[in-house]
């Protein structure tokens, strides 16, 4: 089976990149296994958002880092985000984050309706 295509919407691929390398390491491993068909143990099913979007959980050095992708739509993987939480008020996702990657999501149905 072919490793599934990752594309990168709005500047998730740069925000990646400004993460610590520990960090890096680990979601690279973990979309490597994305690509591959499986379900990394560091991923969830993202709650409130369409379905078939996920969110990979890095935790270092007391701070969380995610990466929310999805996969159901077509044959490629979509990055829409990533980012460091910044608990303000518990475990729940900000609004403005849910915001910005419900915009990203609906960008990225477009791109593969283009494509």
């Amino acid at each position: 089976m072919p490793l599934r295509k990752v594309r990168w919407i709005g500047d998730s691929r740069k925000r990646l990149q400004d993460f610590p390398e520990a960090v890096r390491k680990d979601i690279g491993h973990a979309l490597y296994r994305v690509q591959i068909g499986e379900i990394p143990p560091s991923a969830k099913m993202m709650t409130g958002i369409d379905t078939g979007v996920y969110e990979i959980v890095d935790n270092y050095d007391t701070d969380t880092y995610r990466v929310v992708y999805t996969v159901k739509i077509g044959s490629n993987i979509y990055v829409l985000h990533c980012y460091q939480k910044k608990s303000r008020r518990g475990i729940r996702t900000p609004k403005e984050e849910i915001d910005l990657i419900e915009r990203r999501l609906k960008r990225a149905k477009e791109m593969e309706t283009d494509s």
